[in-house]
């Protein structure tokens, strides 16, 4: 910004605050004004846009404490402090108390006075003098948001209030739980012509009864019975949004075994998922007598080896 620029506005009064105001309460101000001049909010209004762009310009310059001394000193300058005017002989006078001064010689110029009283900080550019420093780019801004398991395995356009801000997030289908989310030029403005920062999204997701999310597959655990399992069965499995697909277990089929329903998990711009379901054998709660004596005889027949061997002897390893 140019330094005719701050000695042109009065910050302070375009965003009704006094000068005395603190970095928290200026912060806190200004987010109201934003909220209720946000072009989002007000549907297009001219005069309101006119108004945020004026009350952003403002902020950028009193939240950054080295602009706003800066600022504060060239409008004391301007206020009964030292000001400058040309002399006759093309040089500069000094005004205090009407008494002039022999420090700036024919050539020197107002950019030479300022750089010596606020050491060299002042510099040309093409449409005057721009002010201190150099453009700063945007602050990231981070927010959080929770989406139902339905929009993370579709994805879905959300919109979101941040800061008084109404911004509209793409969250792309297969998010994970707790995945942070980048959306470039979201954050706050830049200072100076410099990009804006960043908005990072953490996104929560919220758990479903049955299914969960895997990479781009999904996972299901399936119930079977004992019968099932060791006979060999075609049973059915939900698919999610509805329906079901059939799947086949070949006799012995061991509890947590995975079995994989190809093309039912998310589907993505690169591929498209699977439904894993692992097997989970269940044993019945209630018998008849004849099914208990049934099953007895076929204890009296099942193969003598004791299945926890292995684990017994895994545990014993040093």
């Amino acid at each position: 910004m140019a330094s005719q620029d701050w000695l042109e506005k009065d910050f302070y009064a375009v965003l009704g605050v006094e000068k005395t105001i603190t970095d928290a309460d200026l912060k806190r101000h200004y987010r109201k004004l934003a909220r209720k001049y946000h072009p989002d909010s007000t549907q297009g209004d001219p005069t309101a846009e006119a108004k945020f762009k004026e009350i952003s310009e403002a902020y950028s310059v009193l939240s950054d404490p080295d602009q706003r001394a800066q600022y504060d000193q060239i409008h004391a300058m301007g206020a009964g402090g030292p000001r400058f005017a040309t002399s006759s002989s093309g040089g500069f006078e000094d005004l205090f108390g009407g008494q002039r001064t022999g420090g700036a010689s024919a050539g020197a110029g107002f950019e030479d006075i300022l750089s010596g009283l606020f050491g060299g900080g002042f510099r040309q550019s093409s449409n005057g003098y721009s002010g201190f420093g150099m453009p700063q780019r945007g602050s990231n801004l981070s927010a959080e948001t929770t989406v139902t398991f339905a929009q993370a395995v579709t994805g879905d356009t959300m919109k979101m209030d941040v800061l008084g801000r109404k911004i509209t997030a793409r969250i792309p289908a297969g998010v994970r739980d707790g995945q942070t989310l980048r959306f470039k030029g979201k954050g706050q403005a830049g200072q100076g012509g410099a990009d804006p920062g960043d908005l990072l999204i953490k996104v929560r997701v919220a758990s479903h009864p049955v299914f969960e999310i895997d990479g781009i597959n999904l996972r299901i655990t399936v119930p079977v019975k004992f019968t099932e399992a060791a006979l060999g069965a075609t049973i059915e499995v939900p698919k999610f949004g509805g329906g079901v697909a059939k799947l086949k277990l070949a006799p012995g089929t061991p509890s947590g075994r995975v079995l994989r329903v190809k093309g039912q998990g998310i589907r993505t711009p690169k591929g498209v998922g699977d439904l894993l379901a692992t097997v989970q054998i269940v044993v019945p709660s209630h018998m008849s007598q004849q099914a208990e004596a049934a099953l007895t005889e076929f204890q009296k027949l099942e193969p003598s080896e004791n299945p926890r061997d292995d684990l017994i002897r895994d545990a014993s390893a040093q």
